[in-house]
Order: C-alpha cells, then structure tokens, then sequence
C-alpha cells in the first residue's frame, strides 16, 4: 500500500545524481521516492508538503545548502531522518560531520570509480543496509516512544532474525529497569574496583552527535585518558576531532602514532586504520597500524578494547555507545573478564541500538544510561574508582 512505504525525497544539485539515487531507491521494497530536488529551499518546501519519512542530501548546493537544510530542520525540530551524500575532500568531511552533528543518519561517500556503471554499483551496495537500518530503527523508536509506526508493511521484518524481540514492547530493553538491576547486581564488586587509568570508546552510526553531547561535558582535569573509535573514513576523523576541540576543555586530537597516552587528552582513532595501546618501559602509548579490518570495520572497537584489556585490565573503562552491527561485543567480554567497568548507552537515545545491544544482552554492561548521563557517568568513575 502507497501510505505503508517508507517516503524518501532526493535532494542534490546534480540531475545526474537526482536520478541515479532515485532510481536505486526505487529498486527497493517498500520504498517510494516522492520528490527531488535541486537545493535546500526547494527542499524544504517538499519537506512541508509531502511529509516524507527520510532524505538524501547533498551537502554543497546554490540557494541553500545541505547544512542550512539540517540546521533549519534542527530549529523546527522537524524528524525527518537525514542521509548525507558526501565527496572525498577535506571541505566536504567537515560540512558531513558538521551535519552529523546536527542529527544526519549517516552518509554515504560519492563513489570515484571507472565508470558510471560501477559508481551505480557501489552506491546501491552503500544505500541498501542504511535504508533497512533506518527502516528497523525507526520502527523500534516508534514502539519505545509509544508512536505509531511510520510503515506498518516493514512492521514483521523490521528486526534481523536474531534481534525480533527488539519490536514486542513487553521484551524491549528497559533501560531504567536494567541499570537499577545492574547497580544492585554489582554494587560491591564495584566498590572494590581499581582506580580507572583509561576510557575507551566504541561508536558508530549516531556518533558524531552524540560526541558533541559527551566530549564537551567532560572537565579538563578528569584524571584518564579517553580514548575513541568512532566508524568514520580517513579525513572524517580528524574533521570530527578538530570540530570537537574546539567546544572541549580537554585537548582532543586525532591520535598519532607513538603518541603518548596521558591524561587530558581525548584521543580519536584515524579512519581507515586501526588504534591499539603499547607499554614499554612504563610508558603507554598509541600504535596506529594497517592490521586488517575487523567486524568489517577499520577502525575497530574489537581491536583497541582488546589492547586497553591486556595492558590495563581492572583499571579500564569502557563505553559502548550508538552504532550499527555488533564492533565492540567482543572487546567489552573481554574487558569485562579482566575485572572492568561497562557503560552502555540506553535504547532509547542511540540512534542505531545495535553495537550497545549485545554486550547488555550478555550481561556484559554495568551501567546503562541515556546519553545524556554517560559523561557524569564517566567522570564519577574516574573520580571514585568505580560506578556507583
């Protein structure tokens, strides 16, 4: 039925790419394209008449830009969900992650293959999965904020197999209900937790937001490193962590090879490589290597909580936040089996409910709280040694 799809406008300069990311959305059920077009102002007005559900949107356009759009979106407190389009360039990294931290989905990079053949190609592989995650995360939003779901159609399928329980409303996470238990599960274990000497974070889809809202809140004498894997491309990550620099009390960089790891400074792994910590001679520090990906992820949480778990065990704490797939499950099992303390953010403010949901489900994550808990969360445990 035509009101049970999922309604997607396309909003790009190009008619070139107007029309190959129309017909690739097109290709996929339950989806219908119900406009275009050319720049931001024609955008919004599109937006205000049709109502869809979702954008794709380019970012540097005449009239209005992408980032006008979002920010006026923003302002409105409109909910259409965002999918940026972005080129390679170092401009255009800083634009997408600016409008990640408006509230943007994802993005997706133009492809600059041979051929226009194989630049269709790889964005219909790119534009698949984050349109059915979008489609499944909005549905289980929908249940938790008690709205009527926006597709009824995608309703049985809006989980992957192994995650269905994720829509009945009486099996959906509770996060108050959890984090109760798990204070009173491990309350005494924790109160004989080792002083935290380390942060480290795992984010994905959602994460440059969320960042914003974190970052900024941690006081420039928290006593631990932080360091962050956040799922990004090269040039994106040093774009994020310029960008967060400039509203934090703590220094934050992107990490450089043989870095020193020390308190005051919060640390983003490179996009395109992977980040571990190395200890010689009592002294840590960064190692960015060209290991192979991980949970199909360079850079990935798996491979740096694996590290922070073997040099400070007990002394760690690890924060598994928004994002897409199941990266840091194995490395908060392992931290966890060392003696330290999770943090895992809650259901209901991650954007993609995926990579925190697992380590919960294992009984892997100490404390689960909403977004906008998790720095006081952190500075606690750094202060007192433990979560309380």
């Amino acid at each position: 039925m035509m009101d049970n799809k999922l309604r997607v406008i396309v909003v790009d300069d190009t008619i070139t790419y107007r029309k190959i990311i129309a017909d690739l959305l097109s290709e996929i059920p339950d989806v219908e394209v119900v406009g275009t077009a050319s720049n931001g102002k024609i955008a919004l007005q599109k937006i205000q008449l049709l109502h869809p559900d979702l954008m794709t949107l380019d970012m540097e356009m005449p009239v209005m830009s992408g980032l006008e759009v979002l920010q006026y979106l923003k302002d409105t407190s409109n909910s259409i969900g965002t999918i940026v389009l972005s080129a390679h360039t170092t401009g255009d990294a800083k634009l997408t992650v600016k409008a990640l931290s408006l509230g943007a989905f994802d993005f997706i990079l133009k492809p600059q293959g041979n051929s226009l053949q194989q630049n269709i190609d790889t964005l219909r592989k790119k534009l698949r999965p984050i349109i059915d995650t979008f489609t499944r995360t909005r549905q289980v939003q929908d249940i938790l904020h008690g709205r009527k779901p926006f597709t009824k159609s995608r309703a049985a399928n809006a989980c992957e197999p192994k995650a269905n329980k994720c829509l009945s409303e009486e099996r959906c996470l509770s996060s108050e209900i959890q984090s109760r238990s798990f204070h009173r599960r491990i309350q005494s274990i924790l109160r004989s937790a080792k002083p935290v000497e380390i942060v480290c974070i795992g984010i994905s889809t959602g994460g440059p937001s969320a960042l914003t809202q974190l970052v900024p809140k941690l006081p420039a004498d928290l006593a631990a490193p932080v360091l962050i894997v956040q799922h990004m491309p090269p040039i994106f990550t040093k774009s994020l962590a310029d960008d967060l620099n400039k509203s934090s009390a703590l220094t934050v960089c992107e990490a450089a090879n043989g870095q020193v790891v020390e308190p005051g400074f919060v640390m983003i792994a490179p996009g395109g490589k992977q980040m571990k910590v190395r200890r010689e001679s009592g002294i840590t520090t960064i190692q960015i290597t060209d290991d192979p990906s991980e949970n199909s992820c360079r850079p990935s949480v798996d491979y740096l909580f694996r590290s922070v778990a073997e040099i400070y065990g007990s002394r760690a704490l690890g924060v598994i936040m928004t994002g897409m797939g199941n990266d840091g499950t194995l490395g908060c099992r392992l931290l966890k089996e060392c003696g330290a303390a999770i943090i895992a953010q809650d259901e209901s403010s991650c954007v993609v409910f995926g990579m925190p949901k697992e380590p919960i489900e294992e009984g892997n994550v100490d404390i689960i709280a909403p977004l906008e808990n998790i720095a006081s969360e952190i500075v606690q445990s750094v202060k007192r040694g433990a979560v309380v």
